[in-house]
């Protein structure tokens, strides 16, 4: 297989410039390479002088990212059989938002300062010990909220894309704050209040400009985004809403919940407030609420006259005649996610007690509020028309013997009682498949401590 490349080389000279020129390359390999195999063929067979990283060719160490036709990715994750068979020649260059050092070769160095800046470790009060004295315990559903972040392999994919650090050098980024959350989100950290208030100042959480590039172009899914997202609604349920970015962001929420403050009300929603909220984007008061007083400043203040002029901001009593369809059910739900997602959904540290509820997709995971549930606790129905509301019956009793079918291991399960069986585990109550799995071993009589004549 016969792969064409472009390559960005990058060299340094003595009086402190880089000579930069595109170089042409040609190499015959084998129809499974990657680019990363080509790269060592390259250096191997052609020109020796070619810099580049690379440490373990299996997408775990994160060292060899870099941008193939302006985009970053794990040179050992990218196959160039179809690339080869299109005939297309892909430029390689190193990856952005860093300084180069030579060819595909980044610095790093303010890349791992940011990311030390978040405290990457568990943090606890001294001599702080379990009752039992043995290490403190996670359950899978307090896991589940930071497994995506555990994943990241601190390649530099993210940051690369990141068009708030290409603005703003100093923004913390993507992977760093991603790592944040990762322990703000751990329920065995203790600092989780000086976590939120140090990610929430200037160059923090609310200069990411929600792109999603670093979603995009992260090889793990680890959604560095996401991560973000969940660090500005920690700080909502702490109180921090005192930057212009969470005052924006409350705008946006309080526009898709109906209701909300007027500007000059002191965030207090006083009678009539509700008309500037109709289900849309509430114009009339994101920049008002979002700047405060700053808003009446001259140069704001012209801003919005000229912006009236050219109808481009709605007039206080536009929300009354055009509401949203559905703007009741909508607020019904929005009661939900405020009265039962407290803060120990993100991981928080405040005091409420923990809530047995169902993750919410608002917080990265990717299940929702059954249309049961949301029956059940406000009596709203959900419809499979988003113009309309409505419509669906209210939930019936379902029979789970006979809602996986006949003859299953579930079927089987159910049928005999297995839900409320003690299958003799420790720890936290065994979900549902580990329920099933354990009756499985047992009929085979393998389980750990149960012999077949038990």
């Amino acid at each position: 297989m016969l792969v064409k490349l472009k390559i960005w080389r990058q060299t340094p000279r003595e009086d402190g410039t880089t000579a930069r020129e595109l170089v042409n390359f040609e190499v015959d390999t084998f129809e499974e390479a990657t680019l990363l195999d080509c790269l060592d063929a390259i250096k191997h067979t052609q020109d020796g002088t070619l810099a580049y990283r690379k440490s373990c060719r299996m997408a775990i160490c994160g060292s060899c990212g870099m941008r193939m036709d302006g985009r970053a990715v794990l040179a050992c994750k990218t196959p160039m059989k179809d690339l080869a068979a299109k005939g297309r020649v892909p430029v390689i260059a190193p990856m952005g938002n860093m300084p180069v050092i030579r060819d595909l070769v980044t610095d790093m160095g303010d890349f791992w300062g940011k990311v030390r800046a978040m405290t990457p470790w568990l943090t606890r009060e001294r001599n702080d010990r379990p009752a039992d004295g043995r290490e403190f315990l996670v359950s899978p559903e307090e896991q589940q909220k930071i497994t995506k972040e555990t994943m990241c392999i601190m390649c530099g994919c993210c940051v690369s894309e990141c068009n708030s650090m290409e603005a703003d050098p100093a923004f913390l980024g993507p992977a760093a704050l991603a790592k944040g959350y990762r322990f703000v989100g751990d329920v065995r950290d203790t600092k989780t209040r000086d976590r939120l208030e140090q990610y929430n100042g200037e160059h923090g959480v609310w200069d990411c400009t929600r792109c999603y590039f670093c979603n995009e172009r992260c090889p793990k899914g680890v959604d560095p985004r996401d991560a973000i997202a969940k660090l500005g609604a920690a700080m909502f349920d702490h109180g921090m809403t005192s930057d212009k970015g969470a005052k924006h962001a409350k705008v946006f929420i309080d526009s898709a919940k109906g209701r909300g403050p007027a500007p000059g009300t002191f965030g207090i929603e006083a009678p009539g407030s509700a008309m500037l909220y109709n289900g849309h984007l509430s114009e009339t008061a994101l920049i008002p609420l979002t700047l405060g007083a700053e808003a009446a400043l001259p140069g704001w203040a012209g801003m919005g006259i000229k912006l009236g002029i050219k109808g481009k901001v709605p007039p206080p009593w536009h929300g009354a005649f055009h509401r949203v369809k559905g703007l009741d059910e909508v607020r019904k739900l929005w009661r939900i996610l405020e009265g039962e997602e407290t803060a120990n959904r993100r991981g928080g540290d405040l005091e409420e007690p923990p809530v047995p509820l169902p993750p919410n997709i608002a917080q990265g995971v990717r299940t929702q509020f059954t249309p049961e549930q949301i029956f059940e606790r406000t009596g709203a129905v959900v419809s499979a028309d988003l113009n309309t509301g409505g419509g669906k019956e209210p939930p019936v009793e379902v029979d789970l013997a006979s809602y996986y079918g006949e003859k299953t291991v579930v079927q089987r399960f159910v049928a005999d009682g297995g839900l409320d069986r003690d299958h003799g585990l420790k720890g936290p109550t065994p979900t549902n498949y580990a329920s099933q799995q354990s009756t499985q071993i047992d009929t085979h009589g393998s389980r750990p401590g149960v012999t077949k004549d038990a």
